[in-house]
This record gives C-alpha cells, sequence and structure tokens, in this order.
C-alpha cells in the first residue's frame, strides 16, 4: 500500500514512513494511492471478531508494510478491556464500542455506539492508544526518536498525553487555547507532570495553534532537525484506528451485508467523520455521513450551498462544546481530494485559496470555483446544526427518555441525528466523551452534576504544569529546540 500526497509533489511512501509525521512536505495530506476494497466474504467473517481482530484486519490492509504478526500483537495490546475500562460500571467492557439503541418507533431505529470507555474518556483514546503503541514500536526498530507537536481543542491534548507518557524517545509539545477548554478537560492535559509532557496555553483559539503546528510542519529543515511529528487528526495512522470502529458499529447493528446503516458524527475538524468516510470508500454499506456542527457551523455551511468558508479568530465562538470550536477543519482537504475526483493540482490551488482568501465555491454559481457541489450526495454526505439551547434541550431529553446522560458534544450529535432518521437505516450515533468532562453544562441542564468514573473525583484539586505562550511561530520554536536540545 503506497500513499500520495492531496496536493501532489510529493513522492508516495508507506505506512512506516508516513507514520510519524502529519502533512506532507508539499502541504497537503496523505491517503492512500487506492483505497483497499472489503468483500462480502470477510465482512462475514468479521462479524465473529473481537475488536482487537476486526482492528488488525482493518489495518493490515493499511499497514502492509509492517510484518503481519507485529501488527496483530500490537492490535492486541492495544484494544484490551484492561485499557477501555468501562468507565459506566456496565460488563460491556469486553466489546469496546458497545451499541445501545435509544429509540425505536415507526421503523426508525436510533442507536449510541459508545467510544470513550478509554483512559482520558474521549473517543480520542481509540486511535490514539494505537498510534502510542505503533510509535514506540517503529522509533525501537529505528533507535529514532520522535517530538510530537500538537494542538487540542479539548479532548486530542490529553488522549495523545496519556497515550505517549513513559514512551521511550518520545517527548509531547500540546498547544491548547488558553482558558477556553472546560475545567475537567484543562486538568486531564495540565496535572500530568511527566518530564515528556510539555503542555503549551496559547492566547487565542484553537485555529492560531492549529495553525503554528501547520507552520512548523512546513518548515521541513526545522522539522527534521528537531524530529517533530504529529498526532493531531491529519497523522494518517490515527484516521485509520478511526476507521474500524465504524465497521465495528455497522456489524454490530446488522445481521446481513445487504442492510445498510447511517452514522452522525459531531464534527469539528473532520477527522473522526472522515474515517468514515473511508470505510464507505472501502465498501462498508453506510447510507448516510451526518455532520453535527455546533455554532462554528463551517461545515454545515459547506455541504449545505458548496461553500468553504474558514472563519477568523474573532468569528470563532466559545460553546459549550468547545471540542468543535473550530473554524478550520484540517482534515476537510482529504474529502476534497476525493470529490474532486483526484484532482491534486486543483486541491492545491483550492487550499492556496483558503490560506490567501479564507475559502472557496464549488456551488456552481456564476463566479464560482467550480460545481461539484452536485456530486457531494454521491458520497453520503448531510449536515445540521445545534447551538446551546439545543444542547440543553438534547441532554434534558435523553435523560428523561432514555436513563442515561450524554456529554455536550454527544448532544449535538443526537439533536443533527433525530432530524435525519429514516425507516428501515439505523441511525449511529458516534459517542464523543463522557458528561464529566463538561459538567458545567451538565450542571446547567440538569440541576445535578456528572457523575465522575473512578479516579477523577478530584482532577480539578491536583497541581498543573504548562506554560502560557503568544501565537508567535518563533517564539514556539525557541521554546521546543529548548526543550528538545536539539
Amino acid at each position: 500500500m503506497q500513499y500520495a500526497s492531496t496536493r501532489g509533489h510529493t513522492a508516495a511512501q508507506n505506512f512506516s514512513e508516513i507514520l510519524l509525521g502529519g502533512l506532507a512536505p508539499d502541504g497537503g495530506l496523505y491517503l492512500p494511492t487506492t483505497y483497499p476494497q472489503v468483500t462480502d466474504v470477510e465482512l462475514d467473517s468479521w462479524r465473529k471478531l473481537s475488536y482487537a481482530g476486526l482492528a488488525f484486519e482493518v489495518l493490515r490492509k493499511f499497514a502492509t508494510d509492517i510484518p503481519e504478526a507485529d501488527l496483530r500483537v500490537l492490535a492486541d495490546k492495544t484494544y484490551t478491556s484492561d485499557v477501555y475500562k468501562n468507565a459506566r460500571g456496565d460488563e460491556s467492557a469486553a466489546q469496546i464500542t458497545p451499541l445501545r439503541v435509544l429509540q425505536e418507533k415507526n421503523g426508525r431505529k436510533l442507536v449510541l455506539q459508545a467510544l470513550s470507555n478509554g483512559p482520558t474518556l474521549a473517543f480520542k483514546d481509540m486511535a490514539m492508544q494505537l498510534l502510542g503503541n505503533l510509535f514506540e514500536y517503529t522509533l525501537a526498530k529505528n533507535g529514532a526518536e520522535l517530538n510530537i507537536f500538537g494542538a487540542t481543542s479539548g479532548d486530542t491534548g490529553s488522549a495523545a498525553e496519556y497515550a505517549m507518557r513513559g514512551k521511550k524517545g518520545i517527548r509531547v509539545f500540546m498547544l491548547s487555547p488558553h482558558k477556553k477548554m472546560s475545567a475537567f478537560q484543562t486538568a486531564q492535559m495540565f496535572s500530568l507532570q511527566d518530564p515528556n509532557i510539555f503542555n503549551i496555553a496559547v492566547e487565542g483559539v484553537f485555529d492560531d495553534c492549529q495553525d503554528m503546528v501547520k507552520a512548523v510542519s512546513n518548515d521541513l529543515e526545522f522539522k527534521n532537525r528537531q524530529k517533530i511529528g504529529t498526532v493531531n487528526s491529519i497523522n494518517w495512522a490515527r484516521v485509520v484506528a478511526q476507521v474500524v470502529y465504524y465497521f465495528r458499529g455497522y456489524l454490530s447493528a446488522t445481521t446481513s451485508n445487504e442492510q445498510k446503516v447511517s452514522f452522525t458524527v459531531p464534527s469539528g475538524n473532520f477527522g473522526n467523520i472522515c474515517a468514515g468516510h473511508i470505510a464507505r470508500m472501502m465498501g462498508l454499506p453506510i447510507d448516510k455521513l451526518v455532520v453535527a456542527t455546533n455554532e462554528n457551523d463551517v461545515l454545515d455551511e459547506f455541504f449545505r450551498t458548496g461553500i468553504y468558508r474558514v472563519r477568523k479568530s474573532a468569528e470563532t465562538w466559545h460553546t459549550t462544546s468547545p471540542s468543535m470550536d473550530i473554524s478550520k477543519a484540517s482534515n476537510f482537504e482529504r474529502f476534497i481530494y476525493d470529490l474532486l475526483e483526484r484532482d491534486a493540482t486543483r486541491v492545491a490551488a483550492l487550499f492556496k485559496k483558503v490560506e490567501t482568501e479564507g475559502g472557496f465555491d464549488l456551488s456552481g454559481k456564476p463566479g464560482s470555483d467550480g460545481d461539484e457541489f452536485n456530486k457531494i450526495a454521491k458520497f453520503g454526505f448531510v449536515s445540521g446544526k445545534s447551538v446551546h439551547a439545543d444542547r440543553l434541550h438534547t441532554i434534558r431529553q435523553v435523560d428523561k427518555e432514555f436513563g442515561i446522560t450524554i456529554d455536550t458534544h454527544t448532544a449535538d450529535g443526537i439533536k443533527v441525528a433525530l432530524e435525519n432518521l429514516q425507516e428501515g437505516v439505523p441511525m449511529i450515533v458516534l459517542e464523543t466523551a463522557l458528561p464529566a468532562k463538561f459538567n458545567e453544562t451538565i450542571k446547567e441542564a440538569l440541576g445535578r452534576d456528572a457523575e465522575r468514573p473512578v479516579g477523577f473525583e478530584n482532577i480539578e484539586a491536583l497541581p498543573q504544569r504548562f506554560e502560557v505562550m503568544t501565537a508567535d511561530v518563533t517564539e514556539m520554536k525557541t521554546f521546543i529546540a529548548k526543550h528538545t536540545g536539539l
């Protein structure tokens, strides 16, 4: 399996060669030159597998340069009920991502797929735990080291840090927007005292953090000298790891390959739902991929109009679903590459226009950049938007009708999913996090605190270690160099 850049100016490489990086040298994102296909026979055989077994089968289609025996060991090491302890306290930990039917009436079924049983109580653990083991395996084979430089709007940071803490040959430099995460999210990251973890609170919004990650990644001389890698959703291995739970969700919700399902995904950076797009391109029988946004609705606007218009920092809302407070979707380029039939030259031109003019227009109207909007439907994408009042209403509704508490991002997903239910097609909503991570809003909605999983009761009171810095790339490079000694 070979990988090429969405912008076309980088030689094809194998999985291990792109594993430790993020952006391609030409500024694009890596995708396989062709998507591997899944047959009916394979799907049938995969129905009986454990989550680790399924992960191995999916990964072996993409990581063809890693010996299969090693890949199986890595999957078995990652996806265990010891790692995914199931903070809810029920007996489904062995399933890793169990399904729960919330509503079934008039042929319309609403299902919740639990993805937050990992150590940081968020779906990011599903990929990050594998990434940590893949990184350690690859670095050990080559006697190398890696400095991870990433940005987070909430959950990516803690998931990365918990996956990489104590890993030999790895340091983590994680940027987050200063005072714009929940108190729980902030404490999860900043309370880590491991010497290989560096938390940097940036005075700005998430997109300022992400822009610095891209600027450093595009400085190839600095990137190579400092051995910079990334765990953000632009990292291809992380996207592949997320593909697995789409297969698990489908196989758990159906009994035959003639059936279809739809997925609703709370979306900010487009990484999570991009994995669903890839699963669909592999042949998984997905009907609709429903993009659920919050007030930062750049993706909803595109899927409704064909216009991709990034927002400036001043236009980016700080909301009660903060992990989605993103106005420039880093993974979106991967879908556009497929939408434009892999025309790398045109993709490069459009995303250059994003940087210079703030977006592009594929609506087909006079003066637009193209007329591909009418092709979006064949990829299954639709979208919707949820705001704070919707989140409160949905949290109350789910608590009253189904007896469970959901987090704010999952509430965005359920609100939009209910607007897109179809008869005969189960709608699976991907859970984003446990509600304890967003207790302020849970208390506003329900008048009580969210239940705290064991071990997290007083996390906000722990000592915190972090640096506050401005959104200055030169200053950031100096900080990294100082702490790597390279």
